[in-house]
C-alpha cells in the first residue's frame, strides 16, 4: 500500500484543467470569511432566492457590462459553475432525440451534460481560429434533411477547452447571422475569457457573441472558477428573462439554491477589487505556465508532437506521431508517472485518438518539466511497443474538467 500511495503521490498530472491553487488569495478570502461568519448577518448561512442572492447578481451585471454584454438582472441567475448552466439547458431545452450540434472536439463536461439530456449530439469541424462554419452549414441542413430537430449549438468560443482555440471575430459575427437564418439557439460558454496571455488575444478579441446579439439568440454561460476559486462553485447564466424563469424553475427541483456563504463571499471578493486584481496576475502566470510546457516539451521530444500555440487558457492540444493512439500512450505514461487526457473523449463521432489534452495549468514549472521528461520516456516505449505490436498494461485518466 505505501508503495502505491508513494507513486500515486509522485504522479505528475497534464490532466485535470485545475486552476493553480497557488494563485488563490487565501489570505484576502480568510478574512472575508471571518466577518461574513462573525453572526451579524444570519442570513449568510440562511437559505435564499434560487435565483440567486440579489447583490451578486447586480455584480455580475457590472462584469457583464465590461465585457460588453448590456443586461437587466431579470436576464441573469446563479448557477452551481457554468457545468450547472449547461445541464440546465439541456433540462429545460432539449426534447430526447434533439440535434444538439457541438465542436469536434468538444468539453467533455457538455458532452455527459447534453447526454443525460437524451440530446442526439452530431459534431463540427474546427479550423485554426474556431469553428469551421461550412460544416456547420452542410451539417445542419443534413440533420433537418433526415427530419431531426436542430435547435441547439454549444461552443466555447474563447481559448476552448480542449484545443485552445480562440474564434475568429469576423466568425462571431457569422455565428450571429447564421443562428437567425436558421432559427438555432447557441450555448456560449466562456469560463477562460478573462485569461487571454498577449495583446494578440486581448479582451476585443474575446467579445462575447453576447454582446452583439441584438435577437436572443445567444445564451451566455460563465463562472469564477477559473478566475477566483472553483472550490465556490458559483456561475450564471444570462439569457431573456422568460428563459431564466425557466432555468429557476429546473434548478428548484434540482438543488434549491446555490449556496449562500458561497455567493456571499464572491461577491464581496468582486466588490473589493479582489477579482480586478487577480485578472493580470493570473494570466502572467498561465502565460508562463504555457511557455515553460511549450519549451519543455520541445526540449524533450524534439518535435514528436505538434500542438497550436493557445493565445489563453489552460490546455495545449498536441497531434501524436503517426502510429501511436491515445490510450496507447496513456498507458506507457501512467507507468512512468504522468498522467494526460486521452483526445477521443473529446469527439462525438469517435475519432480524436491521435490527438492528446495537455494541461498546464496546476503543475508547477519544475512539475512541468519533469512531467515533459517523463512524457517522452513514456512516448519512446509507446513507439517501440507500437512497431513490436506489444500491447499496453494499463488505462484510466483523470476527469477532463
Amino acid at each position: 500500500m505505501g508503495t502505491v500511495a508513494a507513486r500515486s503521490a509522485d504522479m505528475v498530472s497534464f490532466a485535470a484543467g485545475y486552476p493553480d491553487p497557488a494563485s488563490f488569495p487565501w489570505d484576502e478570502l480568510r478574512g472575508l470569511a471571518a466577518a461574513l461568519l462573525s453572526g451579524s448577518d444570519p442570513t449568510v448561512l440562511q437559505y435564499g432566492p434560487t435565483r440567486g442572492y440579489e447583490p451578486l447578481i447586480a455584480s455580475i451585471v457590472g462584469i457583464l457590462a465590461a465585457r460588453g454584454i448590456v443586461v437587466t438582472p431579470s436576464e441573469v441567475t446563479i448557477t452551481t459553475g457554468s457545468q450547472q448552466g449547461i445541464d440546465l439547458v439541456g433540462r429545460v431545452l432539449v426534447t430526447p432525440g434533439d440535434v444538439v450540434l457541438v465542436e469536434l472536439p468538444a468539453y467533455t463536461g457538455a458532452i455527459s451534460a447534453l447526454t443525460n439530456a437524451q440530446a442526439q449530439l452530431v459534431g463540427v469541424r474546427q479550423d485554426e481560429d474556431g469553428i469551421d462554419l461550412d460544416d456547420l452549414e452542410a451539417v445542419c441542413l443534413r440533420e433537418r434533411r433526415a427530419g431531426r430537430r436542430v435547435n441547439l449549438l454549444y461552443l466555447v468560443p474563447n481559448f476552448q477547452n480542449p484545443t485552445g482555440s480562440l474564434l475568429g471575430l469576423a466568425k462571431r459575427r457569422r455565428l450571429l447571422e447564421w443562428a437567425e437564418r436558421h432559427d438555432v439557439l447557441i450555448v456560449e460558454d466562456d469560463p477562460y475569457g478573462a485569461l487571454y496571455f498577449d495583446d494578440a488575444a486581448s479582451a476585443a478579441e474575446t467579445r462575447p457573441m453576447r454582446a452583439d446579439d441584438t435577437r436572443g439568440r445567444v445564451l451566455y454561460l460563465s463562472t469564477f472558477s477559473k478566475t477566483l476559486a472553483p472550490g465556490f462553485r458559483v456561475g450564471w447564466i444570462v439569457a431573456p428573462a422568460s428563459l431564466i424563469e425557466r432555468f429557476e424553475t429546473a434548478k428548484q427541483s434540482i438543488d434549491l439554491m446555490s449556496g449562500s456563504f458561497d455567493q456571499r463571499l464572491v461577491h464581496e471578493g468582486v466588490r473589493r477589487g479582489i477579482l480586478d486584481r487577480l485578472a493580470p496576475e493570473l494570466r502572467a502566470i498561465y502565460r508562463r505556465k504555457r511557455d515553460v510546457m511549450a519549451q519543455a516539451l520541445a526540449d524533450e521530444l524534439g518535435g514528436r508532437l505538434r500542438w497550436p500555440a493557445p493565445k489563453g487558457g489552460f490546455f495545449l492540444w498536441a497531434t501524436l506521431p503517426d502510429g501511436i493512439d491515445d490510450e496507447q500512450l496513456l498507458a506507457r505514461a501512467l507507468e512512468e508517472r504522468v498522467v494526460f487526457v486521452p483526445g477521443s473523449p473529446f469527439y462525438v463521432d469517435g475519432t480524436g485518438h491521435n490527438r492528446i489534452r495537455l494541461s498546464f495549468s496546476a503543475p508547477s514549472v519544475d512539475r512541468i518539466r519533469d512531467g515533459a521528461r517523463r512524457l517522452a520516456i513514456a512516448l519512446n516505449r509507446a513507439s517501440r511497443s507500437a512497431s513490436s505490436h506489444e500491447p499496453p498494461r494499463h488505462r484510466g485518466t483523470e476527469a477532463a474538467l
